[in-house]
């Protein structure tokens, strides 16, 4: 009885050209949603993997992702400035045993000795 009822309701509207131009209009609208989601998905998703940044080792370039790339720069950065910590404490130590020397030679020797460095 129920389909009846809703196949009589059916039969009973008229549908106007305006109507008909607004259910056109909805379809598309919707369709285009649609689309529209699946292309921000797509974008969403190709941003991690598309993004390719070139990460030069030795001669060769190696292309990584963004987050990649930057995990091996700070690494990189502090292996660097450990190189740097290394070498400045060698120069620090260097300079303390010739301090320490310049002190003995300069007591023994006096003024016939030049322990300047030369400033050419």
């Amino acid at each position: 009885m129920a389909a009846t009822m809703k196949k009589a309701a059916a039969e009973d509207v008229n549908v106007t050209f305006e109507d008909q131009q607004k259910i056109n209009k909805f379809a598309r609208n919707t369709s285009r949603i649609t689309e529209l989601k699946e292309e921000i998905e797509d974008i969403m998703l190709a941003d991690d993997d598309c993004l390719m940044i070139p990460y030069q080792i030795g001669d060769v370039f190696i292309s990584h992702s963004q987050e990649e790339t930057q995990e091996m720069l700070e690494e990189a950065k502090k292996n660097l400035q450990e190189e740097i910590d290394a070498l400045e404490s060698r120069v620090e130590s260097i300079q303390r045993v010739l301090a320490d020397l310049k002190v003995q030679l300069y007591a023994k020797f006096g003024s016939n000795i030049n322990l300047e460095a030369d400033e050419s």
